[in-house]
């Protein structure tokens, strides 16, 4: 006779059921699985058994077959662990529960307890879409998959628990969602940063526009300190964004167990010796990557020119697109990748080049070839290049207080509804996605304006891509003066978030 159990797989982002066959008949004691597993599913023969003997249930002595259906996708990791379980106790009759309605997702310890898993918000959300009505996961993920409603998610400690709930002996409670176990505030403030009013200016204007930023200076200019504080000044997280950026934590396994919703916007902030597939995604077995794990916050490269250029260039199509696609010889994964760009670096190798006291010790060759480690289309994603001078005295002397992030924040909310209300119904939420063909709608100049960007774009050589950059900062710089109109203030704060090009990027 053959039994079932559902459970849930992933593929990248996407979810879906799996059914577990298990077939008891005579022969040769054997126990395979089929269904393109892969080793750590094949492991699961062990440790079931195991925990099967170590919790005192009888281990068939016949032949077993378990298919893990559909046949044609290829099975990963140990959450099926406690479905095989379930499969071979209902295929002994050890257990007799109906559980079409249930799935079941956890690893085995070999004494009988669940260990968390990877994966199970978005295996929750799709498991209610499915039909499931009851999804038994392990106690440490209950919290994440009790996020979803519509469907009760059981928090299960070990076989003993869940084999006395299923008998109806000692039931288990649903779990409740609880936002207190979400990431705590970080304790970083805009006010913790001394001058550099310009720096936070240019990062005000990213954080309304949703636009990336290098900044550009000599060391313990700040450059760090202002990128760390970036988040502050973002809009909350929506809902959407919330379920989606927990989603990808949770596969990543990032996420911290216990834990619910991620509330705060990612910061990641990889070191220069990272690889490619550290950076976009990738592995035998495929998981997100750095640009993926800030996807709705901020990717911080601090020495940007230190980074190696073959990693540095995979950046350009999730900087335009806001995706990022793997491909395997089993299918294409494809990531969510919107995140704001925020990128650091010194003018020179030795840091001092244009330094007002300090004298700089490279050669123009040496200046140049380190400056063009950071090849110009890269550089022409990047809305808002700004220089951070050194610090004076006098400025982090001052008593006077500094703007608080949260000051900051309320600019760049009433900015952000501006975008909303004008994307309303579009796949666009800020300007710096603005798609070209709302450009004539968007993005509208009084005369002088106009005269003005006409003027700089004949005489900066810019590239198409630059003025695009132009425009979607000035509809920012705009929208943070509550103006519809763009006005010629507008435009020639932007140009001159476009100054480096001409002052260190030269031929």
């Amino acid at each position: 006779m053959v039994v079932k159990c559902n459970s849930m797989g992933l593929f990248g982002l996407s979810t879906y059921a799996i059914e577990i066959e298990a077939d008891l008949s005579r022969g040769v004691a054997a126990f395979d699985i089929v269904g393109l597993p892969d080793a750590a599913v094949k492991e699961s023969r062990d440790r079931v058994r195991s925990a099967m003997k170590n919790c005192g249930f009888e281990f068939p002595n016949s032949r077993l077959i378990l298919n893990l259906a559909p046949a044609d996708i290829k099975k990963e990791g140990p959450l099926y662990d406690l479905p095989i379980l379930i499969a071979v106790l209902k295929s002994t009759r050890q257990i007799n529960a109906n559980t079409d309605d249930s799935a079941f997702i956890g690893e085995l310890s070999l004494s009988g307890e669940l260990r968390g898993v990877n994966g199970v918000l978005p295996m929750a959300i799709a498991a209610r879409e499915l039909g499931f009505k009851k999804l038994y996961v392990p106690a440490v993920n209950a919290n994440e998959g009790a996020v979803v409603s519509g469907i009760e998610v059981y928090p299960v400690g070990s076989i003993f628990e869940l084999i006395d709930h299923l008998a109806g002996r000692v039931l288990i409670e649903p779990a409740v969602y609880s936002p207190e176990e979400t990431m705590p505030e970080s304790g970083l403030d805009f006010s913790q940063v001394k001058g550099q009013a310009e720096a936070k200016r240019a990062l005000e204007i990213a954080a309304a526009g949703g636009h990336n930023v290098l900044l550009i200076g000599s060391p313990g200019a700040g450059k760090s300190m202002l990128a760390k504080r970036m988040v502050t000044i973002l809009p909350e997280m929506t809902f959407d964004e919330t379920i989606e950026t927990t989603k990808i934590h949770s596969i990543a396994g990032t996420l911290k167990r216990g834990s619910g919703l991620i509330t705060t916007r990612p910061f990641r902030a990889p070191h220069h010796t990272i690889t490619r597939v550290g950076l976009t995604g990738g592995g035998t077995n495929p998981k997100p990557g750095e640009i993926s794990l800030a996807h709705n916050g901020v990717l911080f490269l601090d020495e940007l020119p230190e980074f190696p250029r073959s990693v540095l260039e995979v950046l350009r199509q999730p900087l335009e697109d806001g995706t990022v696609s793997i491909s395997r010889a089993h299918g294409t994964y494809t990531y969510p990748s919107r995140f704001t760009l925020i990128a650091a670096m010194n003018p020179c190798p030795c840091g001092y080049f244009g330094h007002p006291k300090k004298q700089c010790s490279c050669s123009d060759t040496a200046v140049h070839k380190y400056l063009n480690r950071v090849s110009g289309p890269l550089l022409d994603r990047i809305d808002i290049h700004i220089e951070v001078p050194p610090v004076e005295y006098d400025d982090l002397t001052s008593k006077s207080g500094e703007e608080k992030s949260e000051d900051i924040r309320r600019r760049v909310d009433a900015a952000r509804d501006l975008q909303l209300s004008r994307f309303d119904g579009t796949a666009t939420r800020c300007n710096a996605h603005i798609q070209p063909a709302d450009f004539e709608r968007v993005c509208v100049m009084d005369d002088k304006a106009d005269r003005m960007l006409k003027t700089a774009f004949d005489k900066l050589g810019m590239t198409a891509r630059a003025y695009d950059r132009i425009m979607k900062v000035a509809r920012t710089i705009a929208d943070l003066d509550q103006s519809e109109i763009i006005r010629a203030a507008h435009i020639s704060e932007a140009i001159q978030y476009r100054s480096l090009d001409r002052k260190y990027w030269h031929d």
